[in-house]
This record gives structure tokens, C-alpha cells and sequence, in this order.
């Protein structure tokens, strides 16, 4: 058992990009237990575009992580100490655990530490079956609703979100078109996910690759990015389109509106078109019913999960500057312990 807890806290409010300066790297001793409290080793760690917005002071779903706290994220690890039933020495448990090696654990809840069910592998607590997939699912199936035969566009598709999405399209009867960066991306989402085709949005020009694909408009468009890529989705929208916003990481979720946005926001008058926006935990009542849907596909074979994996607690601040610089494909995960 080790004596220390490595944690990464927050030490300013990063102006920009995120950068390590704007961390801290401090060690503590490793929490004593009290009545009722388990104390968990993290192995794994899920990096999401979120965890940079909640480092802004400003407004968003949920506070911002306050300055000299340890940084806020997902993960999963398994319990070392117990002095509570619902925690079993040797038991995997997945939720806010921080960027740490040791978190100490006494109940559930929405942000609190979970049991992780009996044969659900524990990273995919991170990506199919945490945030990622529930927002994929809830934005696809309630927002996006799309029907069998309809052309359905994703962006960001080769992320953790936009993967997931783009392949519960495939499994919901859909022709499912992704947008990515580069030819590895592209590739992946073709050969791997499953999808009908893939543009390339840092070669491709991609609304002539939209002319093409879907000549007569786009059903559903699931977007994860925002800016020029959602103007593009915007010009290609069948009537009666569904747009949904799950995300705009181009704009660095960095505490202010960006430079630009969709200027060609009439299009949804035009086409009779509907945008929404959602968080996924305004479905917290219908999760069992998205968990039991992912399980399904997943042990059917029509959702696969791609991981791009950082190592050591050290490598965190990077990982998380990663995602932004779309150095990840599918869930960028740190590993800080063996499993």
C-alpha cells in the first residue's frame, strides 16, 4: 500500500488553452478511513472537453472547480480498503473520482462512486456506459429520432461522443455520415464503426462531400463541434431536419462566446428544421433504459469503442489538451495505475 496520494490541483483559471502550469502536482498522505468510507486506488482516469469548461468561472450545468481543489474527472478503481458492505475490498467502482491516485468513497449518487455491474469491463464505465454514451444515446434517440432509411450526419465522429452516436444511427436502420480529422479518423469510422462514409474536414471540402452523400438533405445531424463545421450541416438539412447540439468543441469550451457561429441560422426557418440542445443528465430517470440499450448493441457487436490511451497521473494535463488539438481518437483515457 502506498503512503502518498499524488493530486493534481487547480491552481489558476487557464486563459486560452489549457497548459500544466495551470495545475499543480502536490502529495499528500493517503486518506485514513472513517466509519462507513472505502478507500479506492484509481486506475484509470476519462478525459472529456467538459472537465475545461468546468475550470472557467463562469456559467455552466454544473460549478466550476474551485481554485486550489483537486481537478475535477471521471474514473475507476478498485477498492484496497473497506469499512462499508456496499464497497467490497477488491470491487471496481466507477464516478468523480479526481485526478489522484486514492479517493476515499461513502456512498453513491449521480457524482459519486458506483459498484461497477457484474461483467461490464470498468474502463467502458468511462465511454459507452458514463457521459459519452448517454449523451450519444439520449441525443440520438430523443433529440435526433431519427427513422429507418434516413441519412444521419455526425461530427466529431471519431470521438468519444461522436462515435457512439453515429454507430446507434447505424444500429436504429440509419445511412450514417461521419466527419472527422485526418485519414486515420476517417478510416476508423468507416472500417471499424461501421459508418456509410467519412469526410475529412481538414482536406475534404465538405460541402461538395455533402452535395455528393446526401443529395437530397440531411435528417439528423448530431453535432459535437459548432462553428463553420455546424454552418456546413446547416446548408444540407432535409425539411423537417432534426439538429442536435451535444457539443461545440471548437470553440475551446473557454469561458466566452466564440469568434463566430451559424450565420446561416435561417436555414431552420427554411427548412422547417428544429436545433436543440441538451445535457445528458436531464434524463437521469431514463438511465436503466440507456444502459440496458448500449449492453444490447454492444453484445450484439454494433457499437465498438476506440481508446486512445496517456500514461502515468503526470501525463493528465496534456490528455486534456489533447482532445482539443485532436491528437485522440475515440475516448482519451489516463492510465495511472496497473489493472
Amino acid at each position: 500500500m502506498d503512503t502518498v496520494n499524488r493530486q493534481w490541483v487547480v491552481r489558476r483559471r487557464p486563459e486560452g488553452a489549457v497548459r500544466v502550469e495551470d495545475f499543480e502536482l502536490r502529495t499528500v498522505p493517503v486518506p485514513e478511513l472513517g466509519p462507513g468510507e472505502a478507500l479506492i486506488k484509481v486506475h484509470w482516469l476519462g478525459i472529456d472537453p467538459t472537465q475545461r469548461g468546468w475550470l472557467n468561472d463562469a456559467d455552466n450545468y454544473i460549478d466550476a472547480i474551485p481554485l486550489g481543489s483537486v481537478m475535477r474527472g471521471g474514473g475507476v478503481g478498485q477498492v484496497v480498503r473497506s469499512h462499508n458492505s456496499n464497497y467490497p475490498v477488491g470491487s471496481w467502482v466507477a464516478g468523480m473520482v479526481g485526478w489522484q491516485d486514492y479517493v476515499v468513497a461513502s456512498e453513491g449518487g449521480l457524482f459519486g462512486l458506483n459498484v461497477v455491474p457484474d461483467g461490464v469491463p470498468a474502463r467502458l464505465m468511462l465511454s459507452m456506459f458514463g457521459a459519452p454514451g448517454l449523451t450519444a444515446y439520449f441525443g440520438m434517440t430523443d433529440i435526433g429520432r431519427p427513422e429507418p432509411g434516413q441519412k444521419v450526419l455526425v461530427s466529431a465522429a471519431a470521438g468519444a461522443t461522436g462515435s457512439l452516436a453515429g454507430q446507434i444511427a447505424k444500429a436504429m436502420g440509419c445511412t450514417v455520415i461521419g466527419i472527422a480529422g485526418g485519414p486515420e479518423k476517417c478510416s476508423w469510422i468507416t472500417e471499424q464503426a461501421g459508418l456509410d462514409a467519412a469526410i475529412d474536414y481538414k482536406h475534404d471540402d465538405i460541402d461538395a462531400c455533402l452535395t455528393r452523400l446526401a443529395p437530397d438533405g440531411i435528417d439528423v445531424f448530431f453535432d459535437g463541434v459548432g462553428g463553420r463545421v455546424l454552418e456546413h450541416g446547416l446548408a444540407h438539412l432535409a425539411r423537417g431536419a432534426r439538429v442536435v447540439l451535444a457539443g461545440a468543441i471548437s470553440s475551446g469550451y473557454q469561458g466566452a462566446d466564440p469568434e463566430y457561429g451559424p450565420r446561416n441560422y435561417m436555414r431552420l426557418a427554411l427548412d422547417r428544421a428544429r436545433m436543440e440542445g441538451f445535457i445528458f443528465l436531464d434524463y437521469l430517470d431514463r438511465f436503466p433504459e440507456a444502459f440496458t440499450a448500449l449492453r444490447d448493441w454492444h453484445d450484439q457487436g454494433k457499437l465498438t469503442v476506440a481508446e486512445t490511451i496517456s500514461s502515468g497521473l503526470e501525463s493528465a494535463p496534456d490528455a486534456l489538451r489533447s482532445v482539443f488539438e485532436g491528437r485522440n481518437l475515440g475516448k482519451q483515457l489516463v492510465q495511472i495505475a496497473d489493472s
